[in-house]
This record gives structure tokens, sequence and C-alpha cells, in this order.
């Protein structure tokens, strides 16, 4: 219980324990409606987001949500627009949040650790960092609160729901915003690079063995919190960046559940 005794340690753990449940929670919807890339493009965005606030001397975590609320809104109105190849608009994305995160990171006066941003690392969580995800959190939380019925629905039919009169446009355009809060959130954590194995294996996971969407969202937020958990304490024993053994104990997961749930419905079906 030594890792109690480290500041930095308790802020990580804090930060963990909120982004294991929000990333899932968001997770669920997000790869329900076939945009389980989005974490990879909203990332790369943030990543020039940090920068550009580095540049300016200003929290990156704030540059990045600012940047990538921004990207989350285009590629909704890029997705609405190209129904037939939406997919394109988070491959658009992606592209120019590496193109510009390229030129900014190549400029001289940006100095920062892009190790960390990468990979995530436990010693660079903040307390400001840990205040900006609890905040965010109860944002999201309440909007999930208020609005799940309307998501739900908006999730498995988005033209039923416009039809039934649910202002679609606004709830997707909120969702996205906070689509991109959520993986602000993470970046500390995860890094940007494999911040969607967050958002996206603890949901894959949870739909092999789940039997309703509640249901569902119970396991993906369990295994979040497995994962990343795991990730942030192994780290700080192994001294290595806890985004790749959140990725690691992530895919474990859903190996040993995807083994157990063959295994079982073999059993059934001999007997």
């Amino acid at each position: 219980m030594d890792i109690f005794q480290y500041d930095f340690m308790i802020r990580s753990i804090i930060a963990a324990s909120i982004v294991g449940l929000i990333c899932p929670l968001m997770g669920m919807f997000v790869v329900l409606k076939r945009l389980s890339l989005i974490g990879d493009s909203l990332s790369h965005i943030a990543l020039s987001g940090i920068a550009t606030a580095t540049i300016f001397n200003g929290n990156p975590i704030i540059g990045s949500l600012i940047a990538s609320s921004i990207a989350a809104v285009i590629i909704d109105k890029l997705r609405v627009n190209l129904k037939e190849y939406a997919d394109l608009s988070i491959s658009i994305i992606m592209a120019l949040g590496v193109g510009i995160s390229g030129i900014l990171m190549s400029m001289s006066n940006v100095n920062f650790d892009l190790f960390s941003f990468m990979y995530g690392s436990i010693a660079t969580v903040t307390k400001e960092d840990v205040i900006i995800i609890i905040i965010t959190s109860i944002i999201i939380i309440t909007f999930i609160k208020l609005f799940f019925k309307e998501l739900v629905y908006i999730t498995f039919d988005e033209e039923g729901a416009k039809l039934s009169k649910i202002p679609v446009k606004f709830i997707n355009t909120i969702f996205m915003i906070l689509v991109a809060a959520s993986i602000t959130m993470t970046l500390r954590i995860v890094g940007v690079l494999l911040v969607s194995s967050l958002i996206a294996i603890p949901v894959a996971t949870s739909l092999k063995i789940a039997k309703s969407f509640k249901s569902a969202l119970f396991y993906s937020i369990l295994f979040g919190e497995i994962a990343i958990l795991s990730g942030v304490i192994l780290s700080f024993y192994m001294d290595l960046a806890p985004g790749g053994i959140i990725v690691i104990v992530s895919v474990i997961q859903l190996i040993i559940v995807s083994v157990l749930n063959k295994f079982i419905r073999r059993v059934k079906f001999e007997i």
C-alpha cells in the first residue's frame, strides 16, 4: 500500500477511477453508433490543441478540450452530410490532426513531454487536471441521466427519433462535444495513441456477455475500471507507461471473456 504515500499516485488513482467510469459509459453509445475510431481521430486533434496551448503557455488539457470539441462538432456535421461514407469524416479529421500536430511539434519553441501524452504518465497528473476531470465527469453524467432514453433511441434508430420530434441534432452535437471531453480526460492516463482502446475494448468485452443495454453498460464500466486501475497500479511498480498496460489488460479481458463465453455455449449446446 506504499503507493498511497505519494500525492501523484492518489491524484492518478482518483483520475483513473473517474476515467474508467466515463469512457466506457460514453463508449457504449459511440460503439453502437459505429464511431469506434472517433477516439483516435479526436485524440490526434487533441494533441494539436496541447501543442498550441504549450506555445501560448496555456493549460494543455484546456487546449486539447477546445481543439477536440471543435473537431467533434465538425465530425458530426460531416457524418450527416456524408451518410453513406460516414467513416470518411473520422479519417479526414484524423489526417488533419496528424498534420497540424506534426507542424506544431516541429516548431522549435514547443517543448513538452511528448512521450507522456502519447502513452500516458501517472506522474504528470496535477491537481488542476483532477478538478477538470471531476467537473467534466459531472457534466457528462448529468447529460446522460437527463437524455438517456433519447440517446438510446437515437443510437438504435436516428431516423425514427427524428420522426418522433426528438431534438436529434442538438443531442448529437452535445454528445459529440462530451465525447471529446471524455477523450481529453483520458489523455494524461492512457495517452493519445491508446485512448480509443478504453472507449471501445471494454464495450466490446461487455457485449459478449450482456443480455440487455443496461447490463452492457454495467459490464463495460466494470471492465474499464479493472483495466485502468490495473494499468495505473502496475505502471507504478513496474515503472512503465500506464497506457500500454491498460490496453494489454483490456485485450486479455476480451480474450478471457470470449473463450469462456464460447465454452459455456458449447457446454449448453451439448447438454
